[in-house]
């Protein structure tokens, strides 16, 4: 899954108003918290995830092993928020983020 700068520049500008919809805390990466971030990147294409983990390292880390165990993007890392991206097989137009912000 490869973006161009264009592409995702115009993920970061669709992702600007939304709010993080999981959060990642004291526990880490649960099978619960990794269920959640793949139903929601599932649903929404492009979603906020709150990194409460601790030091950038630990950031970073947990970057790497949610973009890798579901197939993800990391677009855009401000602080404590994660910008992902997976783009759907069937994105189901009520719920995906892309198409129901489509800014041309």
């Amino acid at each position: 899954m490869t973006l161009t700068s264009d592409n995702k520049k115009h993920l970061r500008r669709i992702g600007h108003d939304l709010k993080p919809v999981v959060t990642v805390a004291d526990k880490g990466l649960t099978g619960a918290v990794i269920a959640e971030i793949d139903r929601a990147l599932t649903d929404h294409e492009l979603i906020k995830v709150k990194l409460a983990v601790g030091d950038r390292d630990a950031k970073k880390a947990a970057t790497d092993a949610i973009c890798e165990r579901l197939d993800a993007r990391a677009i855009q890392q401000v602080g404590h928020v994660l910008l992902l991206y997976r783009k759907a097989d069937k994105p189901d137009p009520r719920l995906s983020n892309l198409l129901r912000r489509q800014d041309s």
